[in-house]
C-alpha cells in the first residue's frame, strides 16, 4: 500500500492511475523474477518481477479506464510514477508518455530532462529520447535548439538523449545535426555515448546508406571502434546477405 503522505500530494487523475497500477503490479509480484531482473540491471533498481508482455497488458487495461489526460495531469502522473521504487513504475511512465506524446508541447522538455537525469539507465533514457523528446522536437522543429544544448551537457545521459532523439525520423532526419552531434562526441570514452552514436548512425543507414558510409569514411579517426562497428552493422549484414543471393 502506498503511503497516504505520498498520494495526498497528487491530483485525482494521478492518484487514481498510480493506485490502480500499484494494486495491479502488486498482485503480479514475483520475487524470483524480480531478483533476476534487478541483477540484469546491475542491482540499480528493485522490480516487481513482472515480464514485459504481462506488464504492458496490465497497463493497457489500467490506462483504458481513464480518459486521455490533459498535460498537467499527465505530468503529475508521470512524476508520481517516477518517484516510486520499483522499475516497472518508470516503464509505465514511459509508456503513458509515448501514448500521449503527440499532445505534449515544448514546455514538457524540462520535465523530460528531469526524468532523463533521474534514475538514469539506458532502458528509460532511450525510451524517453526516441518516443517523447523525439516526438516533441519533430512536431516543433524550433525545439532542436534545445538539443544543441543537450549534446554538450556534462550529464552523459542527457547527451545520449540528444544523439538518439531522431532515431525514428527516417527521411525526416536532420542529417546535418545528427552527424554534427556524433562528431562532437566522437572521442567520448563513455560506453553509452559511443554505443548511442553507433546506434543512431545504424538506424539512419537504413534510410541513407551512402550518407552514413561517407560520414564514417570522412571521420574514421574521430569515431571510436565501437561506434563504427555498431554504425556499419546493418550495412555489412545486408551486404553479406546480398553476396549469398
Amino acid at each position: 500500500m502506498l503511503p497516504v503522505q505520498y498520494i495526498s500530494r497528487m491530483g485525482q487523475y494521478a492518484e487514481d492511475v498510480v493506485l490502480r497500477l500499484n494494486d495491479a503490479f502488486e498482485r503480479e509480484r514475483d520475487s524470483a523474477n524480480a531478483a533476476s531482473m534487478a541483477a540484469y540491471m546491475r542491482g540499480q533498481f528493485p522490480f516487481f518481477g513482472i515480464p514485459a508482455p504481462r506488464r504492458v497488458a496490465i497497463q493497457r487495461i489500467v490506462f483504458a479506464e481513464f480518459p486521455r489526460p490533459i498535460n498537467p495531469e499527465l505530468t503529475e502522473a508521470v512524476t508520481g510514477l517516477w518517484a516510486l521504487p520499483e522499475r516497472e513504475f518508470q516503464y509505465a511512465a514511459c509508456d503513458i508518455l509515448r501514448r500521449n506524446a503527440g499532445t505534449l508541447t515544448p514546455s514538457f522538455l524540462p520535465t523530460a530532462r528531469i526524468l532523463i537525469e533521474s534514475k538514469s539507465w539506458w532502458d528509460t533514457v532511450d525510451a524517453l529520447a526516441a518516443n517523447v523528446v523525439g516526438t516533441i522536437v519533430q512536431n516543433d522543429r524550433s525545439c532542436a535548439s534545445a538539443m544543441d544544448h543537450w549534446i554538450t551537457d556534462s550529464n552523459t545521459w542527457v547527451a545520449r538523449a540528444a544523439i538518439l532523439y531522431q532515431l525514428k525520423w527516417k527521411t525526416e532526419t536532420d542529417t546535418e545535426r545528427l552527424f554534427r552531434y556524433c562528431l562532437s562526441r566522437g572521442d567520448e570514452r563513455d560506453f553509452f555515448i559511443r554505443k548511442a552514436i553507433g546506434w543512431s548512425l545504424r538506424e539512419y543507414s537504413k534510410t541513407d546508406a551512402k550518407a552514413v558510409r561517407g560520414f564514417i569514411a570522412a571521420h574514421e579517426t574521430r569515431l571510436s571502434s565501437l561506434s563504427k562497428r555498431e554504425a556499419l552493422l546493418w550495412l555489412n549484414r545486408s551486404r553479406s546477405l546480398k553476396s549469398l543471393d
